[in-house]
């Protein structure tokens, strides 16, 4: 039986931590992938038209996938479409294989409207042969600029045409997607190149995001006639003489301005939304172009294309770039998952716990392992005990002359009522009371009787000293394991801030999955505490019955003996 209770006692501490065999696993199972959803349905950002050739910036991260597997360059990552199997073109702007961060620009073909299956993977660790590699690929033929501010680069570097400011640029590596612009006042000025114009009467977007630290006029961004401007909070766009002015921009929060025109119009965007439009026709656009004269705040992700975007593809576009957004959902795959497959929460949980939740974990699944054999033995213990009780009482109350002498043919090795009795009798029999010599025996005194019952009381003592034997170990289970518990998850929530901090990515993908596994801690000291709990207040109730039928049982031995051997 004692075997029997180790094993179940073994498999209970195992039910604490169900997903360590599933980490395990799934580290061996490299390489691994990352499935990226644009939900394009009413619970995500809603589009009602289908977007061709979107740059969509996907952000990693420790919560949605596994940096070990890749390279510290990120450069064996590769991006499969739907059905993982095509390629897909995409540059990184960060890989931080420290601080577990990164930023891709993806070229996806198609994101169909209304749906929640817009889906693609980026693998690491997987170099397929038919994949692309990291390379300037992230934006489709029509994008003329695409300036980064990374936080490696201090020159505002365009990854399409080539633009290049002539001075370095103050760089916030806490930005936007990675790092971000500082700007002072002062324009920043990128010197024109000859692929980067545009026609009269041709088509243009341009688009960026600014986060004033005020609310202010100046100019965001200005490219010969056309320009988008800031006044007394209210975004506006100029092209040429036609003045669009409308949508607020507010101090110290990010917001997408994007401006369109071609075809005869002009569209003016706040945040992918329309916010304004006019008649114009596009003049010839070449030349330096400039950002933030007057401007004090950041700005990111500069963009212009030589073409109209529609208003879905800004919206998808500003939706994957903004950190708050509900378009891009991602989850960690682990090795050739099927479609739609995913780790599951604890997956997620197990691979995002620090060191030290690990140190607590460990400890209170040894604390549980421990209450549950101490649960499973007790139960036994005073199970067996309860029921030889009642068998030895019963023999014992039905016994006439031959009551000191039940130790014959005695069948209930397990009772505690047993063990008192002889100790009892023990005592009886060092004064020739129930032995062969009968003549010899002297009544017994009330001296004798308060000698015959403080022997049997002194075993009632160890008896009870063994049925509350191990039971501190459920107090201390029910007591500290909560308190290891958030022990852990605080130290664990002051890890996951210090490294958010450090590296600059404050959105909520980026801090989800550490709170979450901190907390797990918590859960898991509360697993061990509540079940102790219930046992424990069991388990005392049934040795409280015990030892009150101990103690009853010690005043009618003692008290039978008196009526039977005392003196008269």
């Amino acid at each position: 039986m004692r075997t029997v209770a180790r094993a179940l006692a073994l498999a209970c501490s195992c039910a604490l931590v169900p997903f360590a065999t599933h980490a395990a696993d799934s580290k061996d199972t490299a390489p691994q992938r990352t499935r990226i959803t644009l939900n394009t349905s009413a619970q995500g950002l809603e589009t009602h038209e289908a977007a061709g050739a979107v740059a969509v910036a996907v952000r990693l991260h420790s919560g949605n996938f596994d940096f070990l597997s890749a390279k510290e360059d990120g450069s064996d990552l590769r991006v499969f479409a739907g059905d993982d199997k095509t390629p897909l073109k995409f540059s990184i702007e960060r890989f931080d294989s420290v601080n577990e961060l990164a930023v891709l620009w993806v070229q996806v073909p198609t994101v169909a409207p209304g749906s929640e299956k817009n889906n693609f993977y980026v693998h690491a660790g997987d170099a397929r042969p038919a994949g692309e590699a990291p390379g300037t690929g992230g934006f489709d033929a029509a994008t003329l600029v695409a300036i980064h501010f990374s936080d490696k680069d201090a020159l505002g570097t365009d990854v399409v045409g080539g633009l290049k400011t002539a001075a370095k640029i103050a760089v916030e590596p806490n930005g936007l997607l990675a790092g971000s612009a500082v700007l002072a006042g002062t324009p920043v000025v990128w010197p024109g190149a000859d692929k980067v114009k545009v026609d009269a009467g041709g088509a243009v977007t341009v688009s960026m995001w600014i986060k004033p630290e005020v609310v202010t006029n100046g100019t965001l961004l200005k490219w010969g006639p056309l320009s988008l401007e800031l006044q007394g909070g209210k975004l506006q766009g100029r092209v040429d003489k036609v003045v669009l002015t409308d949508g607020d921009v507010p101090a110290q929060a990010w917001t997408q301005a994007a401006l369109t025109v071609g075809g005869g119009k002009a569209t003016l965007y706040v945040n992918g939304v329309e916010a304004g439009h006019a008649d114009a026709q596009l003049p010839a656009l070449s030349g330096a172009l400039q950002v933030g004269e007057g401007i004090k705040g950041l700005a990111d992700e500069i963009q212009i294309a030589g073409t109209t975007r529609s208003a879905d593809w800004l919206r998808v576009a500003a939706g994957a770039q903004g950190a708050e957004s509900r378009l891009v959902a991602s989850v960690k795959d682990t090795g050739a998952a099927e479609e739609g497959g995913s780790p599951g929460y604890f997956g997620i949980l197990v691979k995002n716990l620090t060191t030290d939740a690990w140190a607590v974990i460990i400890i209170l699944a040894i604390m549980f392992a421990v209450a549950c054999w101490v649960v499973v033995t007790k139960t036994v213990f005073v199970t067996r005990a309860d029921k030889d009780n009642r068998r030895f009482l019963q023999r014992f109350r039905a016994a006439s002359m031959d009551m000191l002498h039940l130790e014959k043919d005695a069948d209930h090795p397990d009772s505690s009522l047993f063990r008192l009795y002889a100790a009892g009798v023990r005592e009886l029999v060092k004064r020739d009371i129930g032995t062969d010599k009968p003549e010899s025996a002297r009544p017994l005194s009330g001296a004798s009787l308060d000698a015959v019952k403080a022997s049997i009381d002194a075993d009632m003592v160890r008896e009870s000293h063994r049925l509350n034997a191990q039971m501190v170990f459920l107090t201390i289970a029910i007591s500290g394991g909560p308190f290891l518990g958030l022990l852990g998850t605080v130290v664990g929530v002051m890890v996951t801030f210090a490294a958010i901090a450090a590296a600059g990515d404050v959105n909520v993908n980026a801090i989800a999955p550490g709170i979450a596994s901190a907390l797990l801690a918590t859960v898991a000291g509360l697993t061990v505490a509540i079940p102790s709990l219930f046992a424990y207040n069991y388990l005392a109730s049934r040795i409280k019955n015990i030892s009150s039928d101990m103690q009853i049982f010690v005043d009618e031995f003692v008290t039978r003996v008196a009526e039977t051997y005392g003196a008269r």
